[in-house]
């Protein structure tokens, strides 16, 4: 599989939701396959939360390959003999794509706490300005799970002839009080850091020296985005060898879990980028403020495939039953499936049960 990484400039504009704007940015992105002629071979791949460009494959010093090795590359099930795959960092994120920590141009100070809030629509209108640049003016499918899937509903609400198929996995429509009240830890932990600074830390002192607020609000995402089922299967009430049952401070295994991959976290994640991503989700509402969602789902023209996953706690089975049903409703069911995956892994399944769904997703890309 051909793996390319770049990074394109824009010297323009991007007009946001908040109007505000970002006078420039920048956005770094991978791609996997080769383009053919006419540039009708392309499939969109957008990342959830911590996610970043690098999907699958690995890099020649790379221990871990892509987030989503297993579901790209060749004769995968996104097939990369076959099709052209674009995965792009989101603006926003820590990976290299303008983001709270690049510089303002008007100031030549990083922008730190004065980057714009952005929405899931402004993520979009970005790529779509990459696509753009790179001679792309339609889709085969774009594909995303969770953060990622808010985005592909984006796409096909507010640039519904882009893409024959709209591929949605664990998502929903807006996010509900469940899904921010877990954000607000991470938000309120990362903010009372005495490390945090009010944003203003040293640039390298998060990956120096920790930043147990973002630790903890990770221990909170790392709970919803897994299950009760797989907690109780992979560590039971089992106690770290190493620890006594009396001594205060002892852990249980699944202690030793959260905190391994907590503290972790903040070596190789910005928290200002967790803070702003977490807005972003937060305030995402593909209603944009209608009264009703029929109104913007009745503007897709793609075939929107949902897929759910049983033990998700982030996103319930019933929020993508939601667009289906609104699909129903609007007299679409020819336009929508709807794939309940009986997963093990809670939120995360989407990343590690692939095998699941994967056969359905070549049954929907087969004729493209």
């Amino acid at each position: 599989m051909k793996i390319e990484t770049k990074v394109e400039k824009f010297n323009e504009p991007l007009y946001l939701e908040s109007g505000r704007l970002l006078e420039s940015f920048e956005i770094i992105y991978e791609t996997y396959g080769e383009l053919n002629e006419d540039k009708s071979n392309v499939i969109i791949v957008c990342h959830a939360l911590s996610g970043s460009h690098h999907a699958a494959g690995r890099y020649a010093s790379e221990a871990k390959a892509g987030w989503w090795d297993k579901f790209i590359g060749d004769g995968k099930a996104i097939d990369t003999t076959k099709y052209f795959v674009i995965c792009s960092n989101n603006i926003g994120s820590s990976y290299g794509s303008t983001s709270p920590m690049s510089i303002d141009p008007s100031t030549k100070k990083e922008y730190r706490l004065k980057f714009p809030v952005l929405a899931i629509s402004d993520i979009v209108k970005a790529q779509m300005k990459l696509y753009k640049r790179l001679g792309i003016s339609n889709a085969i499918a774009v594909v995303g799970g969770s953060m990622g899937g808010m985005q592909a509903l984006c796409y096909a609400i507010e640039h519904p002839t882009f893409a024959k198929h709209i591929i949605a996995l664990a998502t929903t429509a807006y996010t509900r009080p469940w899904a921010i009240a877990f954000n607000k830890i991470a938000i309120e932990a990362i903010r009372h850091d005495p490390i945090f600074k009010n944003g203003n830390y040293k640039k390298d002192d998060p990956k120096a020296l920790g930043l147990p607020g973002l630790a903890i609000g990770r221990m909170a995402g790392l709970i919803c985005y897994l299950s009760p089922n797989l907690f109780n299967n992979k560590f039971g009430r089992d106690y770290a060898s190493t620890d006594g049952l009396y001594e205060l401070f002892g852990r249980f295994e699944v202690e030793k879990y959260l905190e391994y991959n907590a503290y972790s976290f903040p070596k190789f994640f910005d928290p200002l980028s967790y803070l702003y991503i977490c807005k972003t989700m937060n305030i995402f509402d593909a209603g944009r403020n209608k009264d009703k969602l029929e109104d913007s789902f009745d503007k897709v023209q793609s075939n929107l495939h949902l897929i759910a996953f049983s033990d998700d706690m982030l996103f319930f089975p019933q929020e993508m039953e939601e667009i289906r049903d609104i699909m129903i409703k609007l007299g679409r069911e020819n336009q929508v499936t709807y794939k309940l995956v009986e997963s093990q892994s809670g939120h995360d399944s989407f990343l590690v049960e692939v095998e699941k769904f994967e056969n359905h997703v070549r049954e929907i890309l087969k004729d493209s």
